[in-house]
């Protein structure tokens, strides 16, 4: 047994990772309550998981399909989806010509501004309710490095990168 490992006895039933899904529903849950409230309508998982990845820094479709762990094509649909909508534009890569950029319209500058406002309050809300302490030591906790993945290697077919 590594150092790293403990019996099964002393683990809680429930794996981490059951816990970490569940909070995302709830944050994405929240962010589309909060996006409808605001008179917008629903966005799939997927669409809002692009629009934050194209909110830090993520502007290429074959960067947010392999953020995202889906192919280039399933992307692209998602992004001309948006592009209907008024919610972003292509443009040309300036560092390559090859490729496109994909960001903000006006109309979906304001919906992504009102969905950081509504993330923020919903960490408000979930500070409130489980302490300010707690969420901090969450935060640290998911935004630390936690080292190559286990086995060092990602699992065959899988296109997402844990970065």
């Amino acid at each position: 047994m590594s150092e790293y490992q403990d019996t099964t006895e002393d683990l809680p039933p429930e794996v981490l990772m059951r816990g970490l899904l569940r909070a995302y529903y709830w944050m994405d849950e929240s962010l589309q309550n909060g996006l409808q409230q605001a008179g917008y309508r629903p966005r799939t998982r997927t669409q809002t998981m692009i629009l934050i990845h194209i909110s830090n820094g993520v502007t290429r479709a074959a960067e947010l399909a392999r953020a995202l762990g889906v192919s280039r094509q399933a992307i692209q649909q998602q992004i001309n989806d948006l592009e209907a909508d008024d919610l972003v534009t292509q443009i040309p890569d300036p560092e390559d010509k090859r490729a496109n950029r994909i960001v903000f319209s006006e109309r979906g500058s304001a919906l992504i501004n009102q969905a950081m406002q509504t993330l923020r309050n919903s960490e408000q809300t979930l500070s409130m309710r489980l302490g300010y302490e707690t969420v901090g030591q969450l935060r640290r906790a998911l935004m630390a490095d936690w080292g190559p993945v286990v086995g060092e290697q990602r699992a065959p077919g899988r296109k997402r990168t844990v970065s």
